[in-house]
């Protein structure tokens, strides 16, 4: 049963001089540069008023909830004995801010007078304490630096920039002194201090909380201590140490996941900070629209009843290892992200390969590509707004990678998904008019080379010849000639005249001509911009046997480039795993 034991409003003043523990079941510290944004604002806009009983108005608050820890576990956690420690239960996000401002307000305005600063250690940061205090702008750069040493300290870090960038913004505007008092003194928390077991009061007050998740519900879940009752009642570091086992083991886990190289691997959009809830919906087999938003957790909660929490945390650990080996194994980190990035689901991916050996369950993926995107159509026959174009020219670009076994480079999933890419064409139908005479006159060599095999206009042809012996009217002949040209629209609008392209290069260089293009892709991958490899090799002319002339795409390039889409497409189901 909750015992309340104290619940008080408590201006932050009466905070800095307490001790605080954060233990491994609690989330780690997430608050966005946003949050912060908003936190700091609403402080510096508070106006403290004096009510009709002489007192000053304050800011609230969410409750902070504490539990005041005993002698043995402060010994258990190695605190200090002969100091009051309170475990957090509820707010240590809050908490966690809070000190980031007031350690900044310390640094950055209060010289030798400052204020005394709350003791914050967490249960599965050991040197969380000494990181917090060490926090500082440096003096050259004028900035914070971000220490990605481990998820919280990436988070805490950002935070506290985000402070300082906040403070900057207002330049000398800003009345440090007021925004001080309104937040030391004007400022209260909700203090309720209970006596109860820390993680069912953890549970039962965040279930139906807006700002928590699945994961954050079930980690609290899997570390209630009744799941430890194999251990001996009295023997709480026992306990302790299983359930600090299975936190390392679960933040190591997030810490992976918020690679985006990985989690874009196995995912085609973003989602909260809390990635690992990613792998319990897999487990849970959760469907992307549910009207239950603890559908997931509830899963957990029914799964414990019938099983042991270290059978179930083993099964997330299989889980979790499946997906990683996956993603360190280059032949599966291509074949598995293609079939995600097209709209294969990840649950089906993974339940087709239980019971399978590597080269059995790479068979079963080859055969899910061939059916997914090589049908029985001829893909010659593809025009540029179908469908099965952008899933092609993406095969293309990753089984060139994985048929050159030299080749170590690995297909970027995230920036394919995070940026916007489209299906480019190489000729474009409207392109601007050549502007030198060896442009122009290579110009005129591929439309005559493309009068050799098309029927054009009687007219065109007899300009054609005018032209090529005298410049002086080609933008005309250019016009006239792309004028035809679009009634045969689908010349340019097949395979063999299509390429993948980020959104940015693709405005970049619009309709310009083929060397302008090459050369802003060259520009573009020289500044770190990932170009797709089939892209480069189409504007370097590597499919053509012919690069006398670089300034065009012709016919003969269309038709070598297509020879090795068609072939490289093809050889996913030939190829020896």
């Amino acid at each position: 049963m909750n015992t309340q034991l104290l619940i008080e409003p408590m201006n932050i003043q009466l905070l800095l001089d307490k001790n605080f523990f954060i233990p491994s079941y609690q989330r780690g510290y997430r608050w966005s540069p946003q949050q912060i944004k908003d936190f700091l604002n609403d402080i510096k806009e508070f106006d403290p008023k004096t009510n009709e009983i002489g007192e000053k108005t304050w800011y609230c608050l969410q409750p902070l909830v504490i539990k005041p820890m005993d002698t043995y576990t402060k010994a258990v956690f190695n605190l200090d004995e002969t100091q009051d420690w309170y475990e957090v239960i509820d707010g240590q996000q809050r908490l966690t801010t809070l000190f980031l401002v007031v350690h900044y307000i310390n640094e950055m305005w209060k010289g030798k007078q400052k204020f005394a600063e709350f003791s914050l250690k967490y249960e599965t940061r050991a040197n969380s304490e000494d990181f917090l205090k060490q926090l500082e702008v440096n003096d050259a750069t004028d900035i914070v630096a971000i220490n990605d040493q481990n998820i919280d300290f990436h988070f805490i870090s950002t935070a506290y920039n985000t402070i300082h960038q906040w403070v900057k913004g207002f330049g000398n505007s800003l009345n440090t002194g007021e925004f001080e008092s309104k937040l030391i003194y004007n400022t209260k928390v909700i203090w309720y201090e209970t006596d109860s077991d820390s993680v069912e009061v953890f549970t039962r007050i965040n279930v139906g909380k807006i700002p928590l998740t699945n994961a954050e519900l079930i980690k609290a879940l899997f570390l209630n201590n009744s799941n430890f009752a194999d251990a001996n009642d009295k023997d709480k570091t026992k306990i302790r140490l299983k359930q600090l086992e299975i936190a390392s083991e679960w933040d190591r886990m997030e810490y992976n996941l918020q690679n985006d190289s990985f989690w874009y691997f196995l995912n085609n959009k973003s989602t909260t900070t809390t990635r690992i809830e990613f792998i319990f919906d897999l487990i849970a087999n959760k469907l992307e629209k549910t009207h239950d938003e603890f559908y997931t957790f509830r899963h957990f909660v029914e799964k414990l009843k019938d099983s042991n929490i270290k059978e179930v945390w083993k099964q997330v650990k299989q889980c979790f290892q499946v997906l990683e080996e996956w993603y360190n194994d280059r032949k599966l980190y291509h074949k598995v992200g293609f079939l995600v990035a097209t709209g294969s689901r990840i649950k089906d991916i993974f339940d087709s390969s239980k019971g399978k050996s590597k080269s059995e369950f790479l068979n079963d993926l080859n055969q899910k590509i061939h059916d997914s995107v090589i049908s029985k159509d001829d893909i010659s026959t593809l025009k540029y707004r179908s469908e099965k174009i952008r899933p092609i020219l993406l095969l293309h670009n990753i089984q060139t990678m994985l048929n050159n076994e030299n080749e170590t480079n690995r297909f970027p999933f995230d920036r394919f998904k995070k940026e916007k890419w489209d299906v480019e064409h190489i000729t474009a139908i409207a392109e601007e008019p050549p502007q030198t005479d060896k442009h122009k006159r290579d110009w005129l060599d591929e439309v005559k080379n493309f009068a050799m095999k098309n029927v054009i206009k009687p007219e065109l042809l007899d300009q054609l010849e005018i032209v090529s012996l005298d410049l002086l009217n080609f933008d005309e002949f250019y016009r006239n000639f792309l004028k035809e040209f679009e009634e045969n629209k689908g010349e340019v609008d097949n395979i063999n005249n299509l390429v993948l392209l980020d959104a940015h290069t693709n405005r970049s260089y619009k309709n310009a001509v083929f060397p302008i293009k090459r050369s802003t892709i060259i520009e573009r991958e020289k500044a770190g911009v990932f170009v797709p490899i089939s892209t480069k090799n189409v504007f370097m002319k590597f499919y053509s046997d012919d690069v006398s002339q670089m300034s065009f795409w012709g016919e003969k390039d269309k038709e070598l480039y297509f020879s090795d889409l068609n072939s490289t497409i093809n050889s996913v189901c030939n190829t020896s795993n």
